[in-house]
């Protein structure tokens, strides 16, 4: 995994090298962003002796790499260690005043800060009030701890040892329980063109198709993701480093795209139309034209045919959003006729399943048991997803 370690102007700069040396040890590759006042307490050499890698400060260095933005993109986890008041005051403002300021902003991985400060300076309603706005974001937060400070004095605002944040640092970073392995998987919802303007479309978001692609991600997977005309902003937590994006439009689009990815796991997220229209219009259709009849086609079962040909060991995961009571029953259906390892049903309705941030799943495997069941937030439920398909690995 990559981690960029942010080293801010305190005293305590010079814990963040034993900190680097843990992830170093952890088998990581590490990048560290160091401040102009880091500096002050902790040169360049080190950091690069430490580090392995090339460290600079500046956001006109390595111009042609993008260095400013590229860091923040291929990052699985931001530690920023010490984080000082001036720079947590900066990183809830959104400032992008130096190289660590740039990369925060460019980044959606997961951000772990370790704040270091006079009590004083901790304390103060200004510091207080950042802290709520980042925790607010998500960031993650260790320390500070109690103890003997710079002066002499002692009191909270001591940062938390190396140990102590490299503790912290691994479950945001992920079990790895998933490195080696390719997964492909599809998200969003298909369209299928009546004209130029219209087509047949369905309410997926592929809010869950992402969050699976991010959690396959954090657990050391090669991410392959087929995404269905989803927002910017859904799909944004997919853009980073070891998760490639493929757009797919209609349900021939995405077909062709499924089975050119060469993968370990295959999972059918994304909400695929049944049918598509026989004869697309050139140009749009108006009410002159009189009473729409459209003549509609049966699309190819893309998951079944990516289970029918699937290789010794390749898993097929399918998804079936269902209706009614005996939504498990027809879950159970559905996987035997599509002869897929594993299908997660869910529940969807007016108000449930599409375009919320939660979702609820059954998962049945090739005996038809439902062998796990997982509620809350679909980051949630794309790792319940993820432990159903290891464990019949």
């Amino acid at each position: 995994m990559v981690i960029v370690v942010g080293v801010t102007g305190g005293i305590a700069a010079y814990k963040a090298v034993q900190l680097v040396r843990l992830f170093i040890a952890d088998g990581h590759e590490v990048h560290v962003i160091p401040t102009e006042d880091a500096l002050r307490f902790v040169g360049l050499p080190t950091w690069e002796a430490i580090s392995r890698n090339r460290v600079t400060t500046s956001v006109h260095d390595d111009v042609p790499q993008v260095r400013h933005v590229a860091l923040g993109q291929k990052a699985d986890l931001i530690v920023v260690a010490p984080a000082t008041a001036n720079t947590l005051a900066g990183m809830a403002a959104g400032l992008a005043s130096d190289l660590l300021g740039t990369t925060l902003l460019s980044s959606t991985a997961p951000v772990l800060v370790a704040p270091a400060m006079h009590t004083e300076m901790w304390r103060h309603p200004a510091t207080q009030a950042n802290m709520e706005v980042l925790v607010s974001r998500g960031v993650h937060v260790v320390g500070p701890d109690d103890g003997e400070l710079t002066g002499g004095d002692s009191g909270p605002g001591r940062m938390s040892e190396p140990e102590a944040i490299h503790k912290a640092a691994a479950p945001l970073l992920g079990p790895g329980d998933l490195r080696g392995l390719t997964v492909a998987i599809s998200a969003g919802g298909t369209r299928e063109p009546i004209d130029p303007v219209r087509y047949i479309g369905n309410r997926s978001s592929g809010r869950q198709g992402v969050a699976l692609a991010v959690a396959a991600r954090e657990r050391g997977a090669r991410v392959l993701l087929a995404a269905c005309n989803i927002e910017a902003e859904v799909l944004r937590p997919a853009e980073r480093d070891g998760i490639a994006i493929t757009p797919a439009n209609t349900a021939a689009e995405l077909s062709k795209v499924m089975n050119g990815y060469e993968a370990d796991v295959i999972i059918m997220a994304a909400a695929v139309a049944d049918y598509s229209v026989e004869n697309v219009s050139e140009g749009k259709r108006t009410k002159a034209d009189g009473h729409p009849s459209l003549s509609l086609v049966e699309n190819d079962d893309i998951v079944a045919g990516l289970a029918a040909r699937r290789r010794e060991s390749q898993q097929v995961v399918a998804f079936a959003a269902e209706t009614g009571d005996d939504f498990i029953e027809r879950g159970r259906q559905k996987r035997r006729k599509k002869d897929v390892d594993l299908i997660a049903v869910n529940v969807v309705g007016w108000t449930q399943g599409f375009e919320s941030a939660d979702n609820q799943v059954a998962i049945i495997d090739r005996s038809d048991e439902v062998i796990g069941e997982a509620a809350g937030s679909k980051a949630e439920v794309a790792h319940a997803i993820l432990d159903a398909v290891l464990a019949g690995r």
